[in-house]
């Protein structure tokens, strides 16, 4: 079956791009198009696509609130939203992803990223570019020098679970990690599920950011 997916961007040009790139892949089907935030949330509860491409500057409710609105939490049966950007140091995407988005990509990244940024979190996985995710998360919680005060964990993580946590704030994949610390990827996927149950976040951006925020990552290049 096809992945079903929506686009929302205040771009007629833009959408048609992304159309192009999405229906070319024979798994995916692109059901709806929005022009702005509001058409967004109002096709997404309508239609339920798998999964939802939202730019994050849109006129009447930008990408944030869509993404709240649709996969925030305390929403019931969230949707999958992946935002889309121009810019790798927008400081809105930060707000999208811990309003509940799986990943983002940047619009010109290229189609083979984007494809594979729908699959990801039509899987229920996430998918988030190691450069863009190192330069984003720097920038919003002011680099090295300063973090933003994240919640400490319900539980104390493992020294394992660390080294997990640094590898996906890294970008690393499942099977990346699994390489890189000699366990299986099925050790992998219950190490990220018990750390998403220990720091009280949905996916794998929300792993990413607490590690950034509590300053995880200071000593990484």
């Amino acid at each position: 079956m096809s992945i079903r997916v929506l686009l929302a961007d205040d771009q007629a040009l833009v959408r048609a791009s992304l159309r192009v790139i999405l229906e070319d892949q024979p798994d995916i089907a692109v059901v709806g198009e929005a022009a702005d935030g509001d058409e967004a949330v109002a096709l997404a509860r309508r239609l339920r696509p798998d999964v939802c491409l939202v730019d994050v500057q849109m006129p009447r409710l930008d990408g944030i609130e869509v993404t709240r609105v649709l996969a925030g939490p305390g929403v019931p049966s969230p949707l999958r939203v992946v935002v889309v950007t121009t810019f790798d140091l927008d400081e809105y995407v930060y707000g999208a992803l811990r309003g509940g988005a799986v990943g983002f990509v940047l619009k010109d990244a290229g189609p083979a990223l984007l494809v594979e940024a729908v699959r990801a979190a039509a899987a229920g996985d996430a998918l988030i570019s190691p450069s863009v995710t190192l330069r984003l998360l720097r920038h919003v919680t002011g680099g090295r020098g300063r973090a933003r005060g994240a919640g400490r964990p319900a539980q104390p993580l493992s020294e394992r679970e660390v080294e997990v946590v640094r590898a996906v704030a890294l970008g690393r994949t499942n099977q990346e990690i699994a390489a890189e610390l000699f366990i299986s990827v099925s050790t992998v996927k219950g190490h990220i599920s018990g750390i998403q149950s220990k720091l009280g976040v949905r996916n794998r951006v929300g792993i990413a950011s607490w590690a950034w925020e509590n300053r995880l990552m200071e000593d990484e290049p």
